[in-house]
């Protein structure tokens, strides 16, 4: 069974290179564009890592990462942020997250952080 990665980030062109990407790696992806509800959305799905934008309408990524680290079913699910912003790795630390990816990113980082967090 492939280990599952949801994709969280407001842009279409990175929802689909991720999910490129990440099922050319042999990873099962779903993608939201909206981190609102996000353990509904977590909970429907269960993903063996998140890969979590900062730039989220409504939601913001950190909001929607710290109301998953203080969820009793999914705090433990690995959450990578990942953001073109100057300061990603203060972000990530500030949102709970485990790692961090900053934009723009290579395929090779790309899969590198996902299989550091969950294997293949």
């Amino acid at each position: 069974m492939s280990k599952k990665v949801f994709i969280f980030d407001d842009n279409k062109d990175i929802l689909e290179l991720c999910t490129l990407i990440l099922e050319g790696a042999g990873y099962e992806t779903k993608t939201s564009s909206t981190s609102n509800h996000i353990i509904e959305q977590v909970e429907s799905y269960q993903p063996d890592v998140i890969l979590m934008d900062n730039w989220l309408p409504d939601v913001g990524g950190i909001a929607a990462t710290q109301e998953l680290k203080k969820h009793p079913l999914y705090k433990h699910i690995p959450v990578i942020y990942f953001s073109a912003n100057n300061d990603i790795k203060a972000l990530a630390e500030t949102a709970g997250a485990e790692s961090y990816l900053a934009k723009p990113f290579d395929i090779d980082q790309l899969e590198e952080i996902v299989v550091s967090m969950i294997g293949k």
